[in-house]
């Protein structure tokens, strides 16, 4: 279940996929399978080939794409996350959701 993010900033991000882009949503998340895990980046690009492309510069592997159309993404979780995100320059989310 996610939560802790507005309708406007997943449209936001939606947008953002359709047109291509590499974006980031990061919100809250509880799942059972992912014992203290409490926040998921979703890193999205509806050009599969492109996004495949970040996995990899960022050492992921594109196997773990979620293909589900219209919104391609790879889930970042844990210290990954937290490492990609300080990369990819994502201060805010990293500071709203006390990732630092």
């Amino acid at each position: 279940m996610a939560f802790g993010i507005s309708r406007s900033e997943m449209g936001a991000w939606k947008e953002a996929v359709g047109r291509g882009e590499i974006a980031f949503l990061t919100h809250y998340w509880v799942d059972p399978r992912f014992p203290g895990i409490k926040t998921v980046t979703k890193v999205g690009c509806s050009d599969l080939n492109k996004l495949a492309q970040w996995c990899k510069e960022q050492g992921l592997n594109p196997k773990y794409i979620h293909r589900r159309d219209p919104f391609p993404h790879f889930d970042l979780l844990g210290s990954k996350q937290r490492e990609i995100l300080l990369r990819e320059n994502q201060h805010e989310q990293l500071e709203r959701f006390r990732l630092l």
